[in-house]
């Protein structure tokens, strides 16, 4: 599989698995950074968790991120400004600054390549949208700043930029191995389902007061209805090398265009994605525009990631549903990990521990789910669990779709991924695809 540029760098501490059955107050499922960061805060607090992951720590998404940290999560102010008013958009900038100031403080004491940037979200072709960004962002009181021009290749025929000052990059697995040093871990413990306070692994149960779901996707389908919240997205990119210096992160504001960053010498280089389990440009897309962008670039990495896109547009963090007071999850981060993972894991802690938090009903997870994309997954889901085929989905049955690019079996109504004999790579599914097994 494709290598990404922080997985090649970085050596994480190994735990051990959970041998059998065990009890703790705190439960968290899930080794990502968001993981990671509830089980940091919740160690820093002293109480009693115990973090588990299926395989390794930092295996899945965390590693390919293309690693910023920003409030910027596109042209999402104007829009949050219009649909929820000032009051609550300006709650959702704030989360997102602290989150960065909280990675600020943190990397501080982590050797992660923590470097403050600017961020920008570009448009290409509607300029009038940058203008209308900039004046929510100036109703928000937030200090935002219009570009007519960046340091990205003229290939990019740019028409005008929103840019964010005091924003941040880093290594995520650097700061993830950091972070992860002393913490209460066990690898390689797959937790396949959950009934009230206990989780059920591969070797026994685990009894909790209360349980944190931070496994991307959320797989517990009989609570919280993820199946019709969330859809699923790929995302790819290259690291080059010889490809010059943006000096900042940028992306453009249209679907299916570009982000910009360095990494040290080199400059990493994202787009060509779309729903999991549908036909996009993928690397071929990054490939030739390298190629014309910078003709004297060297590809030295190329990776994929897959994010879980909400219906507004801003995560899910808090109780799975309204029926489950003990259980919580965090999901729905919109390409926006990185920020999104240390706003959830403050927010998650706090409502662990029974405090009261500012964020907790703008993200929670029982809002309304009266938005279009609603109608969109809905069809989505229809159409492949009527397509006639024998290779199915073990998570709802939807028809499995084969991915050239990346030689695996893909779910488009979910995102659920399988390596061409069936095994499971990508939740929220919890067993392989014996389907595929059958018919190979």
């Amino acid at each position: 599989m494709p290598q990404s540029v922080w997985d090649d760098s970085t050596t994480i501490k190994k735990f051990d698995s959970l041998p059998g059955d065990t009890k703790t107050d705190i439960l968290i499922i899930g080794g990502g950074l968001c993981g990671i960061l509830c089980a940091w805060f919740l160690h820093r607090e002293g109480a009693d968790y115990m973090l588990v992951e299926k395989g390794r720590i930092g295996e899945g998404n965390t590693q390919n991120t293309t690693a910023k940290i920003t409030s910027q999560h596109g042209l999402i102010y104007s829009r949050l400004l219009h649909s929820l008013g000032r009051e609550r958009a300006a709650l959702y900038l704030d989360a997102n600054q602290k989150a960065i100031e909280e990675y600020r403080k943190l990397a501080g004491n982590i050797d992660c390549d923590f470097e403050e940037k600017t961020a920008g979200v570009y448009s290409c072709d509607d300029p009038k949208a940058i203008e209308q960004e900039l004046r929510a962002l100036e109703a928000l009181g937030f200090a935002a700043k219009y570009a007519e021009r960046l340091p990205l290749p003229e290939e990019i025929k740019l028409k005008a930029a929103v840019l964010f000052p005091r924003q941040a990059q880093f290594h995520p697995l650097k700061f993830l191995a950091g972070a992860a040093e002393n913490l209460n871990i066990h690898e390689n413990t797959f937790v396949h389902g959950v009934d009230g306070h206990t989780a059920y692994t591969d070797k026994g149960k685990i009894t909790a007061g209360k349980i944190i779901v931070a496994t991307h996707f959320p797989f517990l389908n009989k609570r919280g209805s993820y199946f019709l919240k969330l859809y699923q997205n790929r995302s790819y990119a290259v690291a080059l090398e010889h490809a010059g210096d943006v000096n900042g992160m940028y992306i453009d504001a249209a679907k299916g265009g570009l982000s910009f960053r360095n990494y040290g010498t080199l400059l990493l280089l994202g787009g060509g994605g779309g729903r999991t389990g549908t036909r996009h440009g993928g690397w071929r897309m990054l490939r030739e525009f390298a190629a014309s962008a910078y003709p004297g670039a060297r590809e030295l990495y190329s990776w994929a990631a897959q994010d879980c896109m909400s219906l507004d547009g801003m995560p899910y963090i808090g109780n799975y549903s309204l029926h489950t007071p003990d259980l919580y999850t965090a999901s729905g981060f919109n390409k926006w990990g990185m920020t999104s993972s240390m706003a959830a894991a403050l927010l998650l802690r706090d409502l662990v521990l029974g405090r009261e938090n500012i964020y907790r009903e703008l993200f929670s997870p029982s809002r309304s789910i009266l938005k279009p994309q609603l109608f969109l997954n809905g069809l989505e889901a229809s159409k492949n669990l009527l397509t006639p085929t024998l290779k199915r989905c073990p998570h709802m049955g939807c028809a499995l779709k084969w991915n050239p690019l990346e030689h695996t079996w893909d779910c488009p109504c979910h995102g659920s991924r399988f390596e061409g004999d069936g095994k499971l790579m990508e939740n929220p599914a919890v067993r392989d695809a014996s389907s595929l097994k059958d018919s190979s």
